[in-house]
């Protein structure tokens, strides 16, 4: 069976002190009675810091991104020995941002997600289209097509070990949002294409939305029956609206 999850995506946010404060101030305000995993995504520098200070709570720490090789003259780079030996076991990859900003294409995200799953980690895996994709109708095709390039090649087994973000390009850090009845509409797609490829074990894998969710549209989202959780970026950056997600659910 699925689970939920609401994970917060920090970005290029927060320093030090910041984190601190945040994760402090999370850890008292959680809600409680909820089945839902939450889990923080602070930059590379401070991950260590939030494992230690989430130590002895139900918190997940995630980093953001990793590299592909197992270590080497790569200036700049995370390994995923490195994130694991600061007690980091999950790690986001092909966000939107990493394939715009940083060119990352399908076969790189798949060695990325075979090195990730090789050191036991799990993969948060985003996918999603433009605005272009949308308003030319192929916006099925391109989600199609980064799941098939990235995944597909996986065994069965792995699956165990991936959580699919669905996130409307478009809709991140615009004010736009998909509507409840587009957001599952997608996540219907991305699920029959896993079942397509991999039978019934599409059945137990959770599917996030990351589209600007905000405490006023979080409900309605994750009320809706292929939606998972959240991915969230903007609203993840203060307590207050982070808990009120978390307790959307």
């Amino acid at each position: 069976m699925r689970h939920k999850v609401i994970a917060g995506n920090w970005k290029m946010h927060k320093n030090a002190a910041e984190t601190t404060t945040f994760l402090n101030d999370l850890v008292n305000n959680m809600p409680t009675g909820k089945e839902v995993e939450v889990m923080v995504a602070p930059a590379f520098t401070n991950l260590m810091l939030a494992t230690q200070i989430l130590e002895d709570t139900n918190i997940t720490v995630a980093a953001q991104n990793m590299h592909q090789a197992e270590g080497g003259a790569f200036t700049g780079e995370i390994s995923a020995d490195m994130l694991k030996s600061v007690g980091v076991e999950t790690v986001i990859l092909g966000h939107s941002e990493r394939r715009q900003y940083f060119k990352e294409t399908p076969a790189l995200l798949a060695n990325k997600v075979d090195t990730a799953l090789r050191h036991k980690m799990r993969v948060i895996f985003c996918v999603g289209e433009e605005l272009k994709d949308r308003k030319s109708k192929q916006f099925q095709n391109v989600v199609f097509y980064q799941l098939k390039d990235s995944l597909f090649h996986l065994p069965k087994e792995a699956w165990e070990n991936i959580i699919i973000a669905y996130e409307p390009v478009w809709a991140i850090g615009t004010g736009e949002t998909a509507t409840p009845e587009q957001a599952q509409e997608m996540h219907q797609f991305i699920r029959e294409q896993i079942a397509h490829h991999y039978g019934s074990l599409a059945n137990n894998v959770t599917i996030l939305y990351g589209g600007s969710v905000k405490p006023d549209n979080a409900q309605t989202i994750f009320s809706q029956p292929d939606v998972d959780g959240g991915l969230i970026g903007g609203a993840a950056l203060n307590t207050t609206d982070f808990t009120a997600i978390i307790n959307a659910i």
